[in-house]
């Protein structure tokens, strides 16, 4: 099932053979996350759900860095009180995380400039990170008064960096620069700012080289195995994409192509 384009005010979308490129775009504030951006954020995620025809989603930001966090200039915590207020504003932004994670399409994301507080949750909501030279990220959230846990950084840093370095990262503030992303795990490559465009497309190019519905359940798996309670529960899934996967006509596909050492022409069928 095709959606159609969606017109947004703060992102900009251009979709291109099955692959949608996301710019947040509100470069004179540093792509800052405020109320309009979260709902169509939010819209955008939603939308994919049941939308196979995109394929992979490239997520960037406009201008001099990918995202500087909430707008703070647009937050106001005095204009209504009360706990289902709070709750309401909250989950403006934490639902973003959620629907990226069950999203089935796989998420490239590319960083440049600053990656800080809500910025850093939508990085680390992706499945993979490319970040430019001089490129940096923060849990900003301490700096102001906050805990340092929020939008998902809790559950998304331990994973990826260990409890030690996720510990300093949510407690302190402190950046980190590309190279250490790299070298703790943050980020999958690092590559000069003029060539991360190119960078991303390499990925791309991987991505849409699979089937598409294995491409689908990998991430899926992938989700599930990292919280499974025991191996078992893990290769029980496994099991199931595998019986899955065998039975679509891609399976075959696949190993011709493999024995006739060409690419394979998949029907997500």
């Amino acid at each position: 099932m095709t959606e159609a384009m969606p017109k947004y005010e703060t992102l900009s979308l251009d979709r291109r053979q099955g692959v949608d490129w996301l710019t947040l775009n509100r470069p004179e504030r540093l792509n800052a996350l405020n109320a309009t951006m979260m709902l169509e954020l939010q819209d955008y995620f939603q939308r994919l759900y049941t939308d196979h025809s995109v394929r992979v989603v490239v997520l960037k930001g406009a201008g001099r860095g990918f995202c500087a966090g909430a707008d703070l200039k647009e937050t106001s915590i005095s204009e209504e009180s009360g706990p289902s207020h709070g709750l309401r504003v909250q989950r403006r932004v934490s639902e973003i995380v959620m629907r990226m994670r069950r999203a089935p399409q796989p998420i490239v994301c590319l960083l440049h400039g600053s990656a800080a507080g809500g910025g850093l949750a939508l990085a680390l909501a992706s499945d993979v990170r490319v970040a430019a030279e001089g490129s940096r990220m923060n849990a900003a959230f301490i700096k102001i008064g906050l805990s340092g846990c929020d939008v998902g950084v809790s559950y998304f840093l331990p994973r990826l960096v260990g409890a030690s370095i996720a510990a300093e990262m949510l407690m302190t503030g402190r950046f980190v620069d590309a190279n250490r992303a790299l070298r703790i795990g943050l980020v999958s490559e690092v590559v000069p700012e003029a060539e991360l465009e190119k960078a991303g497309q390499s990925y791309v190019d991987d991505l849409l080289a699979t089937a598409p519905l294995a491409l689908r359940l990998t991430k899926e798996c992938l989700n599930m195995s990292i919280d499974a309670p025991s191996l078992e529960s893990a290769i029980a899934m496994e099991d199931r994409n595998q019986i899955l996967t065998v039975q679509s006509a891609d399976f075959p596909e696949g190993v011709r192509a493999f024995r006739e050492k060409r690419p394979p022409k998949y029907r997500d069928a």
